[in-house]
């Protein structure tokens, strides 16, 4: 890495993306997880997203709901099952809530959520070795009125920013 703005500078390789979740089922393997399928406006079709929220929403909760996701993970395996993208959600920084991270109203499916001065084209797909995600995810925060941030830079659109419901002060993994 190194350079001037440090981590900030491979902000832009994020493909951060606007879907909605339009089927939830439980992980056949693990009672944690659900396996969803997230339309992000693709020709190709909706994507299959793994996520731990088992514990912190139902899958009515979760069906139907716009969500903002990390489209260009590389796929994985959990529990058998691979996961195509990486749905974020808000945590308290006390672990008492998760909230999905929703896009503004108007954002239409597939559309690129960016950070103000960070909107080059994103990597086609992350690089693991990189671990890229890993060094950005500490500085990804809720602000007060519950604004997805990476440091002060809110998730844009030309709609508005990312949000979740209520966790201010919270993370975003």
């Amino acid at each position: 890495a190194g350079g001037g703005g440090g981590v900030a500078e491979e902000l832009h390789k994020l493909d951060v993306r606007v879907g909605r979740v339009i089927k939830v089922e439980r992980h056949p393997e693990a009672d944690s997880l659900y396996v969803e399928e997230v339309d992000l406006g693709e020709p190709t079709g909706p994507r299959r997203v793994v996520s731990g929220l088992v514990k912190h929403m139902t899958a009515e909760a979760l069906l139907g709901r716009r969500v903002v996701l990390l489209a260009n993970t590389k796929p994985s395996k959990l529990k058998g099952v691979e996961s195509q993208a990486m749905l974020l959600c808000a945590f308290a920084a006390d672990g008492s809530a998760v909230e999905l991270v929703e896009p503004p109203p108007g954002a239409p499916l597939g559309e690129r959520v960016v950070f103000d001065g960070h909107d080059a084209p994103p990597e086609k797909q992350l690089n693991p070795r990189k671990k890229l995600w890993d060094r950005l995810q500490p500085e990804m925060n809720t602000a007060p009125d519950g604004t997805a941030r990476f440091q002060q830079l809110p998730f844009s659109t030309p709609h508005g920013p990312c949000k979740c419901a209520s966790i201010a002060g919270g993370a975003i993994k």
